[in-house]
């Protein structure tokens, strides 16, 4: 099933920018599922897929991925955005395991109505997707992974870049600016000079303990000590005593909310009330839901400008609330709408190369297009470079405060 045949179109060239005339037209209410969203008269049905952990720890940002994707599909069929074809969401829980991850995206490749994915939320889980995807010319925009490798190759920190899959890009930032991002932010706002590392042993944040590491001793900064936790473990005993011991002045942790949170909780219930500070994984209300006052004081960043202060995301958020989800639309929602924007925009653009229809197997068209998109989206400008990274490179520190995320720095990393 893996290598099942495909019929390739010939490559079309695409010219010009794609525009987006409007973000997000109010859709219709209700709950997002695998099922057709609201509809436009069209001769042709396609379907975007949507891979996310839809259960589980990580359930509050897969949920708002599939809901903006959603979302995404009801208002391109409203305004009959690709005029003569219509859209539907199949959306698929990967329990945010790569094995899940590898036999959704066979299961995707096998459905020849797919013309593209949305997803995954975690980076290890894209890894054992990528190929696969590649294989079949099926295009696929994560909104949230952000580790280098996955567009710009193993070596890609040697200043050796090659990109390793041409079906793949993403709309978020990657880690090679989030973790010396973070890192300024420690050194510099904060005046922390001494820090603990700690991962999830997982390719996410391993990742972005990396890039962190490079970046906080380059400014002067010690690593004081290290350490690795299991992902999914309730006792963080002994990496609060190695941390204790340290004499850090604060923690930077590689890794999602599930660890993270429990680790402050014990961290400060141990009488050691320091700063723990995270990347995009961490941000996220369930933090501090696990974490209790103890989450007070500590940060994270996180992907682009918070979306509610964006001018360009004001119909998405007034449309998501319109539209019933019981879920929030999380800390990836926007990127996810975006997501699968630039899926649509790929579409149109090769219906509009094809006399305004659709070639019979039209996957290789679609991820040649997806090259030239340029449109504005709810997150800002959305296109990609030659590795199929997101241009758009802003960041933002958030800090909790009385129990709950404010934002403290929006920006760009300046190395």
């Amino acid at each position: 099933m893996r290598n099942r045949s495909l019929l390739i179109v010939t490559t079309l060239a695409v010219t010009g920018a794609l525009s987006l005339t409007a973000c997000g037209s109010r859709a219709n209410s209700g709950s997002s599922s695998s099922g057709s969203s609201s509809a436009a008269a069209g001769s042709t049905t396609v379907t975007i897929g949507v891979d996310a952990p839809l259960t589980g720890s990580l359930s509050a940002l897969g949920l708002g991925i599939q809901n903006s994707v959603d979302l995404a599909i009801k208002t391109a069929n409203s305004t009959h955005e690709v005029p003569g074809v219509t859209f539907k969401i199949s959306a698929l829980d990967d329990k945010k395991s790569p094995q899940q991850g590898q036999q959704n995206a066979t299961a995707l490749v096998a459905d020849s109505n797919v013309i593209g994915v949305v997803g995954p939320l975690n980076s290890g889980v894209a890894v054992s997707m990528q190929k696969i995807f590649d294989e079949a010319n099926l295009v696929e925009v994560s909104p949230a992974n952000t580790n280098p490798a996955l567009t710009q190759g193993p070596n890609w920190a040697t200043g050796t870049k090659t990109r390793p899959f041409k079906s793949y890009f993403r709309t978020a930032t990657t880690d090679a600016i989030q973790g010396p991002f973070a890192a300024q932010f420690a050194y510099s706002t904060l005046n922390k000079k001494k820090v603990f590392l700690v991962d999830n042993k997982l390719t996410y944040g391993v990742g972005l303990v990396a890039t962190f590491k490079d970046e906080f001793t380059k400014l002067g900064g010690t690593v004081v000590g290290q350490d690795h936790v299991t992902s999914g473990a309730n006792d963080f005993s002994s990496t609060v005593t190695a941390i204790k011991n340290s004499k850090a002045d604060f923690v930077y942790f590689g890794g999602e909310y599930p660890d993270s949170g429990p680790l402050t909780k014990q961290l400060k219930a141990a009488g050691y009330n320091v700063p723990l500070i995270g990347g995009d994984g961490m941000y996220d209300p369930t933090y501090i839901q696990l974490a209790g006052a103890a989450a007070n004081g500590d940060y994270a960043t996180s992907v682009g400008a918070p979306v509610e202060t964006l001018p360009s995301a004001t119909k998405f958020v007034a449309d998501y609330k319109a539209a019933g989800y019981k879920d929030p639309y999380a800390a990836y929602g926007g990127y996810s709408y975006d997501s699968a924007w630039a899926i649509i925009e790929a579409v149109k653009a090769v219906a509009a190369a094809n006399s305004g229809k659709l070639p019979a197997n039209p996957r290789q068209a679609v991820e040649t297009a997806m090259g030239s998109v340029n449109f504005s989206g709810v997150t800002g400008t959305v296109s990609f470079d030659q590795y199929g990274d997101a241009t758009n490179k802003q960041l933002t520190v958030y800090g909790v405060k009385n129990g709950a995320w404010a934002t403290v720095k929006t920006g760009t990393f300046s190395g």
